[in-house]
């Protein structure tokens, strides 16, 4: 599975979500989250598109105009914070539903 990860300016959101409303996009794994809450700059939202190579590279072209594609380096501390973060929010959430 291919992955993606940008940062577009807030300002620009109603052109990101036209751009994640694309038929071929629109069917892979999205994450916005804001960057600050990731650490990142003030003003700035982090968009996460995962799934099949052709269409992470369909969302490249459409996220270009919009914002900074992320270096590998950058992209690859920054998928690992997220799944951190996903993955005690489930532990959190099995706590929740057990004895």
């Amino acid at each position: 599975m291919a992955l993606t990860i940008f940062e577009v300016p807030s300002t620009r959101r109603t052109e990101l979500d036209a751009a994640l409303r694309d038929d071929i996009v629109s069917r892979q794994s999205q994450k916005i989250r804001d960057a600050p809450s990731a650490g990142g700059p003030a003003g700035q939202l982090y968009v996460v598109v995962s799934g099949a190579p052709e269409a992470v590279a369909r969302a490249d072209g459409l996220l270009t105009p919009l914002g900074r594609k992320l270096p590998p380096a950058e992209a690859d501390s920054l998928q690992k914070k997220f799944q951190d973060e996903d993955d005690a929010a489930s532990a959190g959430m099995g706590l929740f539903f057990t004895e």
